[in-house]
């Protein structure tokens, strides 16, 4: 309840902020206003509500229809107040530059008398029209970026590289999927192009890093169901994100069990290819913690008891482990959470929640890996951070 208030909040503001710059300005009459701010209330309250639906395990095609209009009127509002923002920015600087360029010029010659006629009628044509130039810009947007995120992902290959690592585990193949988010946008056909893309890359390993449902079992275990049909000779493993708990995290983890993945709750299993070991940890969700006991997120509880491996691989939903799982000494951590932020300009709101947003990096000794996410979350749209399906290739030879 408390994140839905969060979010009718901040909506408040995106979309109250539009109307008060779109609306008001038209030259229309008081009952056309009345009208079209009675309709943004209403897209206003479809997101909140549809989560509301979802927390309360209403799932069927009225929610789903309110989710479908909800998230896309979210994504093309928050495109409209990302570019009347900067419209608005960019003429108040405008004036305020050419304010000051007068009074310069007024105060060396005192006699000149600065003026601006600028006729309010055409001011009002003007900025109605840069606002109509907007609305129509963030639809496209909004089009170009909704494609985007429903075409299936691509693959992403990256090499990662570990001097040590023995010869029998030079090109060892690891699959990631995560941020899913299989619910009211998202169904059955998706996860079936997911499981066939896999299908073609012969993975040793497939890991899955959370998220990877957005409702109850029972209304998605239809949908999910494709991701059974999934091999890899070294094991299929999966951690909670954090909106495993948000679902009914426990009758998550049976299904999953069903599934045929491995759930690694702040556990290890060992991985045996000839004469070398790969430890593969998995931790619970970096927060919820706090609103499960026995779930709180520890790396070093994953780790522990592990007999001496070559290579240790830590999965966990968020970035935000990489620190307890540096001091661990894992030398390698995968992750998703962020979506790469999905669309701007959600990618520079999200970045300094997080230590790392998207991508590979060397944390200390440790690297770390975050996937822009296989599906998407809210708003239909992708724009600029494609999804993926990450294939990782553990290589001794410098990258």
């Amino acid at each position: 309840m408390n994140f839905i208030l969060f979010l009718l909040t901040a909506l408040s503001i995106l979309y109250g902020y539009i109307g008060i710059r779109v609306i008001v300005p038209l030259r229309v009459g008081l009952a056309a206003k009345l009208w079209l701010s009675f309709i943004l209330i209403l897209f206003l309250m479809l997101p909140p509500f549809s989560i509301f639906l979802r927390v309360h395990d209403i799932a069927n095609r009225f929610s789903e229809f309110i989710s479908w209009s909800g998230y896309l009127s979210m994504g093309y509002i928050t495109l409209t107040f990302t570019l009347l923002f900067m419209k608005d920015t960019g003429i108040a600087t405008f004036r305020l530059t050419r304010f000051v360029h007068s009074m310069f010029k007024k105060l060396g010659n005192k006699n000149d008398q600065v003026s601006e006629n600028i006729d309010p009628k055409r001011r009002s044509f003007l900025m109605n029209s840069l606002n109509m130039a907007v609305l129509g810009t963030s639809g496209a947007l909004t089009l170009y970026g909704f494609f985007q995120a429903r075409k299936i992902p691509q693959i992403k290959n990256i090499s990662v590289y570990f001097p040590q690592l023995p010869n029998s585990l030079e090109g060892f193949r690891i699959v990631q999927i995560t941020d899913l988010h299989v619910g009211p946008t998202l169904k059955r056909n998706f996860v079936e192009e997911i499981v066939n893309q896999i299908s073609l890359l012969n993975p040793d390993v497939i890991v899955l890093t959370g998220d990877l449902v957005d409702g109850n079992v029972e209304y998605l275990r239809h949908d999910t169901y494709p991701l059974s049909e999934l091999y890899a000779p070294y094991g299929r493993y999966f951690v909670t994100g954090n909106h495993e708990y948000y679902s009914g995290v426990h009758q998550w983890l049976e299904e999953i069990d069903r599934l045929g993945f491995t759930l690694l709750n702040n556990e290890h299993q060992v991985i045996e290819k000839n004469d070398s070991k790969i430890l593969m940890a998995g931790v619970t969700d970096y927060r919820m913690g706090k609103y499960l006991p026995g779930h709180e997120s520890s790396p070093k509880k994953a780790v522990a008891g592990s007999p001496p491996c070559d290579f240790k691989i830590l999965l966990a939903h968020q970035p935000s482990s990489i620190f307890e799982a540096s001091k661990a000494g894992f030398d390698f951590q995968i992750s998703g959470h962020t979506h790469g932020g999905q669309y701007f300009p959600a990618n520079i709101v999200f970045e300094p929640f997080h230590p790392y947003i998207s991508g590979l990096h060397l944390h200390d000794n440790t690297w770390i890996y975050v996937s822009s996410g296989t599906g998407y979350w809210g708003p239909p749209l992708r724009l600029g951070v494609p999804s993926e399906i990450t294939l990782f290739t553990l290589t001794s030879n410098p990258i």
